[in-house]
């Protein structure tokens, strides 16, 4: 049984973009590469045939990924969801032990950017704020002990 990858419509546009541009563009310059140092004879010792075959590698590794991850993908609106509960796509904003309030947004695994406040869904904190309602208390468990937090607003808006 496979897991479903929760992604946002503009996470799984970005996926797709990458896929595109690896199939449609990256690969067929890198086969031309390696197609051109093949013919220049003696390929032991040739750093362009060596390199480009080692990068035809990563490539073709990184396309069987994102392949993966797109086919196990479910696309979820936030703009879709009409909630007063934490769920996948929501913005939340916190309010931690020391009165600082923070604001995150819950993304599928291949969007977290924590520079941006996006969390995984299924990070420690994501976990525990989903099914949560405005003015909860959360007590979340990270390495460093445990925090809690109060849920002070929640929305729904476009994850960009």
């Amino acid at each position: 049984m496979k897991k479903n990858n929760y992604i946002s419509p503009d996470g799984y546009k970005k996926l797709m973009n990458e896929l595109n541009h690896l199939l449609r563009s990256e690969r067929p310059e890198v086969t031309k590469l390696v197609q051109w140092a093949a013919s220049n004879g003696d390929r032991s010792e040739n750093a362009d045939y060596l390199y480009g075959k080692k990068r035809l590698r990563e490539i073709d590794r990184r396309i069987r990924f994102l392949n993966q991850r797109l086919e196990a993908s479910s696309v979820i609106d936030p703009l879709n969801i009409n909630s007063k509960k934490i769920q996948f796509g929501a913005t939340v904003e916190i309010i931690d032990e020391t009165g600082l309030s923070k604001c995150f947004t819950i993304v599928g695994v291949d969007e977290v950017d924590t520079t941006k406040g996006r969390i995984s869904w299924q990070s420690p904190i994501g976990k525990s704020l989903i099914g949560k309602e405005v003015g909860d208390e959360v007590l979340v468990k990270v390495p460093a002990g445990e925090l809690l937090f109060v849920i002070e607003s929640i929305s729904y808006q476009p994850i960009e």
